[in-house]
């Protein structure tokens, strides 16, 4: 049989320092914002209304923060996770400039880390991926950490590096869009009265609501983003393996999620910063998600009194609604119904 397929890079074929241009550039279409909407069900006006983000000074509605990373991180795959066991963490992500339909993304990849487990079958990848348009400007900029198999177990890393991961996003390397203004900021448009102004540090948020996975929802959302990894698409092959079953794209759990904090949080229009986060256990179709969030910090934004940031801790559960809920058990290990702890920046209007 012919060898010109791609089976994808192994814990062994990466080095610290590798750069790797991804394949497959991804024009953003009115399609994917639909597609996006009906996937996960986000009511954001920011990104709904081309006339509410025209009076916020854009050009017309941008897609979706999560959407622009997803996409950016679709790229990625068959390069540098096309063989992993799991996506295990993101740091240091920052949201550059917004994109648009008929924006074109690419992205481009840093080998920064590289560590091999103890059974020897696997290892973690460190990478920072950058998503640019067209027009080379950053759209996102993130790190990730993912375990990778290895293609034999006896083969040797020549350097290993755990590296020292980025902290939060500071308040003065979060990026404005151009031109924003939330002087005629409409509340009730947005759908709530709570400004930047009525959060405090410490205060926690009961989203409510739930949503459950369905089998076709995810592969769709996968086959969206050009997802290749065979542990969300491949149940031939994943069947076999530990779970018994595909396991649900991270990223799609922290996108359904943040639709879910609309309720509490509807006026954080913009995400401009992912400061860190965990896939903590596996999620599979057929699971319920909750969300709550807890507001870790308040952030003044220089030069800006009209608008603020808050950095926010997001954690997802499944089959578990927030209220009441203890993230650890009494062993202090994670307990198994938590499935994203997300910490992440958002832009909100002030009052006055």
């Amino acid at each position: 049989m012919s060898t010109k397929t791609n089976s994808g890079n192994f814990f062994e074929d990466f080095r610290i320092g590798q750069e790797i241009r991804h394949a497959t550039p991804r024009t953003v279409t009115e399609g994917d914002i639909a597609l996006y909407t009906a996937l996960y069900g986000p009511r954001f006006a920011f990104n709904s209304s081309a006339e509410f983000a025209r009076n916020m000074g854009l050009e017309s509605a941008p897609l979706d923060d999560l959407a622009a990373f997803h996409v950016a991180f679709g790229k990625t795959v068959p390069d540098v996770s096309l063989n992993a066991v799991a996506n295990l963490g993101y740091a240091g992500g920052r949201f550059g400039v917004p994109v648009f339909p008929g924006d074109t993304i690419s992205t481009a990849s840093t080998v920064i880390g590289l560590k091999e487990n103890s059974n020897k079958q696997t290892g973690v990848v460190y990478v920072r991926s950058i998503g640019t348009n067209q027009r080379a400007e950053m759209v996102v900029d993130y790190v990730r950490w993912v375990m990778v198999r290895k293609r034999d177990v006896e083969a040797v890393v020549p350097e290993q590096k755990v590296p020292e991961l980025p902290g939060s996003v500071a308040a003065s390397d979060l990026v404005i869009p151009a031109g924003l203004t939330t002087a005629g900021y409409d509340v009730i448009a947005a759908g709530s009265p709570y400004l930047w102004d009525d959060y405090q540090v410490g205060e926690k948020i009961d989203h409510v609501d739930g949503t459950t996975i369905e089998e076709a929802e995810h592969m769709m959302a996968t086959r969206l983003w050009q997802n290749t990894a065979k542990v969300h698409f491949n149940q031939h092959t994943e069947g076999q393996g530990r779970f018994g079953r595909r396991l649900i794209y991270g990223g799609h759990i922290i996108s359904i999620a943040r639709a879910l904090s609309f309720n509490g949080l509807a006026n954080a229009f913009k995400v401009v910063a992912i400061n860190g986060g965990r896939h903590v256990n596996p999620t599979f179709a057929g699971d319920t998600i909750y969300a709550w969030s807890e507001v870790l910090e308040k952030l003044d934004i220089p030069g800006r009194t009209d608008v603020g940031a808050l950095r926010l801790r997001l954690v997802a559960l499944k089959n578990q609604p927030a209220a009441g809920f203890t993230l650890k058990g009494e062993d202090g290990k994670d307990d198994p119904a938590v499935v994203l702890d997300f910490d992440y920046t958002v832009l909100m209007a002030r009052k006055g």
